[in-house]
């Protein structure tokens, strides 16, 4: 008590300190992103601030068309959309956009602040915490302005995100819409008008009791699609019977976006009758079952999630589903899903990274792997809507899911290193699948950084030269001879090249893949002292890009890869579309494999495994050195950055041998010393 008076680690005022900072941090960036997102629009000229607002406001838009909206099939919203949305587009228009960005702005920023009111509370029926609530509001807003929905589709404006914010207006939050269920009904009843697909929600508020807003909704849609027929009759035609509710406006329905069943259907080579035949029971089974388990969710006291749900069936069922329209997906992140603590990220990750990232970047650019990637909004809205058992509040698991077992940090044997204390070593076998993404994630990341670091060719030979009269001053400068010796051995040179452009990925990979089965503790220890080398490396490569041997014009260096480079040219031929060839320092093919070693070295219950880890990096030296792609020097500083690794790790979570062997059937016998205390904790 009297530390708590004092204001100690656990005390109230300390905690509500740490809630402030997050607080401002999360709001600043929130802030940022919108700014910037606003920025992006506005410094485009005029003329192409609006490229996708072309139907809205260009020579043949809404505002000036004389003949049919549907004429040139680019204008793909609904007549009742093109009658309303005008005064907006005209503000678009004569404001060249400022007026109509940052309205959208606020949209966007309403739909995120009223998804964060309607999280789901605690399992006796409680509200969610303020803490809680505080901290989510910033971060749906960052989720949303950073979403593809928003970001790549922003000049699209008020015609994506109304339907959205008037759905969760009218079934998450009834009680700030007054009324007995019929406002509920009119708001989702113009969004179904803005939206056909929206109608989905109509069987949904039926189906939880709120029949007089289902029968509102369907009302409001019918009266304004009424009223679009009275004041368009040849564009609703056009749009409801000859499109068959907008089918086929557009891009071409087999494009990769249009992120639907029918899509899908037609990528994969169905077409005519047979397609139809698929995709109609299809359909209705994600139907159904979506809106089963949106039903069940919504009695369970998670109105957003069910919303989300049936805006994923929305997704999947429709015809058409373009990136606009599947800001749905990103809501699903409310759903709870596992019942260890570890296992919480997981869904959430998923989704924020299917709905941020490219597809390029979630998964590997290969014939197997490509569909995954090209259809992942899709299978996300899939899983979302039929498969993800996401948690009832009734589970025992809801608040209190199983805790992380962790080790405190340990006092190791160099006292004199100060120990942070700000994390505890966990124990326990980390969930594979967040591991998977976020090591897909961290390699794309260091692929995009490597390539987008300084690549100046003059720099880049002024280090290298650097880095050879040091060397010539250290007599270490034994590059040349050596890569002489292994290009005139014809056996040597072909093994080398294999060598370095092979194992450099398979050997940390397989080790880690060993590490996440039989020592799951050490897996953590050494994955994260590789994460930060690797990060410091990044860093070199930044700030001190470096020409290799080969590419040295003038000092008689053979490429023994790649053959003989007109080095007169600066782009190198097709060598430089592959990877920034002025990454050299540090090198990463001697870091991953120091680090390979020393993992070895640790694990190896044997002398002999020990030291033929402890070869491998003296292997790679060698091959590195004799194919003249990196300095003696280069190696020198991946060891120091895979050393600075391990130092970091050791300084945030202390020394880890001894506390391996606490969780049983989590780790080998090797990883065991003596016990520790252990405790369960986040």
């Amino acid at each position: 008590m009297a530390d708590a008076e004092r204001g100690g680690l656990g005390s109230p005022s300390r905690a509500g300190s740490r809630t402030g900072v997050a607080l401002g941090v999360l709001w600043t960036l929130a802030g940022l992103l919108a700014v910037r997102q606003a920025a992006v629009v506005l410094r485009m000229p005029p003329e192409r601030r609006f490229t996708d607002l072309e139907t809205w406001i260009g020579e043949n838009g809404v505002l000036h068309v004389g003949g049919s909206l549907y004429e040139t099939d680019r204008f793909t919203g609904t007549p009742f959309s093109g009658l309303v949305l005008r005064p907006l587009t005209k503000a678009a228009e004569q404001s060249l956009g400022i007026v109509w960005t940052l309205g959208t702005l606020l949209l966007v920023v309403a739909v995120a602040l009223v998804a964060a009111r309607a999280l789901p509370g605690r399992a006796d029926g409680g509200p969610v915490s303020r803490r809680t609530a505080l901290l989510a509001a910033p971060v749906a807003v960052i989720l949303t302005v950073a979403s593809l929905p928003v970001r790549n589709t922003f000049t699209l404006g008020q015609t994506s995100i109304i339907p959205v914010l008037l759905v969760l207006l009218g079934c998450c939050l009834p009680r700030v819409v007054q009324g007995s269920g019929r406002a509920s009904g009119v708001l989702v009843g113009i969004a179904a008008a803005l939206q056909p697909a929206v109608l989905l929600f109509a069987p949904l508020l039926r189906l939880t009791g709120r029949r007089r807003a289902a029968a509102t909704t369907g009302v409001t849609f019918a009266a304004c699609t009424a009223l679009a027929w009275v004041t368009m009759p040849d564009d609703s035609w056009t749009y409801w019977v000859h499109h068959i509710a907008g089918a086929g406006l557009g891009e071409k329905p087999d494009g990769l976006a249009n992120q639907s069943l029918h899509g899908l259907l037609l990528r994969i080579g169905l077409h005519g009758p047979v397609e139809l035949a698929l995709y109609a029971p299809l359909a209705i089974a994600v139907a159904v079952l979506g809106l089963r388990r949106a039903v069940h969710y919504a009695r369970d006291g998670q109105p957003l999630l069910a919303t989300a749900i049936t805006g994923c069936v929305a997704v999947a069922v429709s015809p058409t589903a373009w990136q606009h329209q599947q800001l749905w997906i990103l809501l699903a992140v409310a759903g709870r899903v596992g019942r260890r603590r570890s296992d919480r990220f997981v869904w959430p990750v998923l989704v924020v990274l299917v709905m941020t990232l490219p597809s390029t970047v979630l998964v590997p650019i290969n014939p197997v792997l490509a569909p995954v990637g090209e259809n992942a909004p899709l299978l996300a809205a899939l899983a979302a809507a039929c498969v993800v058992p996401f948690l009832s509040r009734s589970s025992a698991a809801w608040d209190a899911p199983a805790p992380t077992p962790v080790a405190e940090p340990q006092r190791g044997r160099f006292a004199w290193v100060p120990l942070l204390g700000f994390f505890k070593r966990a124990l326990n076998r980390p969930n594979l699948l967040l591991e998977l993404m976020l090591i897909r994630v961290g390699y794309w990341v260091y692929s995009y950084v490597r390539g987008q670091a300084p690549d100046s060719r003059s720099l880049a030979e002024s280090h290298g030269r650097q880095i050879i009269g040091v060397e010539e001053f250290l007599h270490i400068d034994v590059e040349h001879g050596f890569n002489h010796f292994v290009a005139g051995v014809g056996w040597l040179k072909d093994s080398m090249n294999y060598y370095y452009g092979t194992f450099h990925f398979l050997v940390p990979l397989s080790l880690l893949g060993y590490l996440y089965l039989r020592r799951p503790a050490t897996y953590r220890w050494a994955r994260t002292a590789l994460g930060f080398a690797t990060l410091m490396a990044l860093v070199g490569f930044w700030l001190y890009p470096l020409a290799p041997p080969r590419l040295m014009p003038g000092h008689g260096f053979i490429d023994t890869a790649n053959g003989p480079q007109d080095l007169s040219h600066p782009d190198f031929g097709a060598l430089t579309e592959l990877s920034n060839q002025y990454a050299a320092m540090p090198s990463l093919h001697i870091g991953w494999s120091l680090w390979c070693g020393v993992v070895i070295a640790v694990v190896a219950s044997t002398s002999w495994t020990k030291w033929l880890g402890m070869l491998y990096p003296l292997l790679t030296f060698s091959v590195i050195v004799g194919t003249a792609n990196h300095y003696v020097l280069d190696a020198a500083g991946g060891a120091l950055v895979v050393a600075s690794g391990f130092g970091i790790q050791y300084v945030l979570t202390g020394p880890g041998r001894g506390a391996l062997a606490v969780i049983p059937g989590a780790r080998g016998e090797s990883d065991a010393l003596k016990p520790e205390p252990v405790r369960a904790g986040g």
